[in-house]
């Protein structure tokens, strides 16, 4: 039996995607985001009926990350973590991180094993985006509305006393928005109110630049990434009025080991040439 025009039609995108995937680095970029973001759904669907069983239970995390971590190695990502010793140890904190992109998520799966307890504060909106959105409510992630600042801080202050109970992690990215500008934008005081008022440490964790990442050109090549924990700084003692040199503190550390690791990366990839 002859194929139809429309097997043809199949036949020749199959053949011709290695040629596209080569030669166009748009096509690898909306591919290797595609790969992504289709695992990631993919995963969810199959773990939503096991995680139904133990709802908003953050240890769901685990299993989930044991299946996306391997993501990163499709797409051409590599992690190396620094300062095991900081994330490693089960006490209830709050994590500030710097955000460059949704790629961070995948960052956080390979960690997520050595950081154990952890959840993350994340915008309602990504709650919508099922199945994803059910499997990180099932993975007891909190979903805040960034535009009504009072239910937001009523919803965290809830949490954070499962948290400190738990001891648990709460994952923030205090600039509020992606930013993969080589800098770390100033940042909101929402993460430091919630650990003075629970007098919980701040452990400030800092993701190296990504080099390999260009979203106005539609650039996303191979990879490595520098994670850095860094000490936990205490807040025993302190009070609201401390927040703003807490909050600078925490920002003027982390930025000089962002650029610390981000030269040591980018420095490192201009001797070793990129492979697609």
């Amino acid at each position: 039996m002859a194929p139809s025009s429309l097997e043809l039609i199949l036949i020749g995108f199959i053949l011709i995607l290695p040629f596209l995937y080569e030669t166009s680095k748009a096509f690898r970029y909306y591919f290797k985001f595609f790969v992504y973001y289709g695992f990631v759904m993919t995963t969810a669907i199959v773990v939503i009926p096991v995680m139904i069983f133990r709802p908003k239970d953050v240890r769901n995390l685990l299993l989930a990350s044991s299946i996306c971590h391997h993501i990163s190695g499709l797409i051409g990502l590599k992690w190396e973590l620094r300062g095991t010793e900081h994330i490693e140890k089960e006490q209830a904190c709050v994590i500030v991180a710097n955000h460059q992109s949704s790629l961070d998520i995948l960052g956080m799966f390979d960690i997520w094993p050595i950081m154990d307890k952890c959840t993350v504060v994340a915008k309602k909106e990504l709650f919508y985006a099922w199945p994803f959105g059910l499997a990180a409510w099932l993975c007891g992630l909190i979903f805040i509305d960034r535009m009504n600042s009072d239910k937001a801080r009523t919803v965290i202050n809830r949490a954070t006393e499962h948290i400190k109970e738990k001891k648990i992690k709460m994952w923030v990215f205090p600039e509020g928005t992606r930013n993969n500008t080589g800098d770390i934008l100033p940042f909101k005081k929402g993460a430091f109110h919630v650990a003075i008022a629970a007098q919980i440490p701040i452990l400030p964790v800092v993701f190296s630049s990504y080099y390999f990442l260009d979203t106005r050109a539609r650039e996303l090549e191979p990879g490595n990434i520098i994670i850095t924990a860094l000490p936990p700084i205490s807040t025993e003692g302190l009070s609201k009025d401390d927040v703003e040199i807490l909050m600078e503190q925490t920002r003027n550390t982390m930025l000089e080991v962002f650029k610390a690791i981000s030269k040591e990366v980018t420095s490192a990839a201009l001797k070793t040439p990129a492979s697609n």
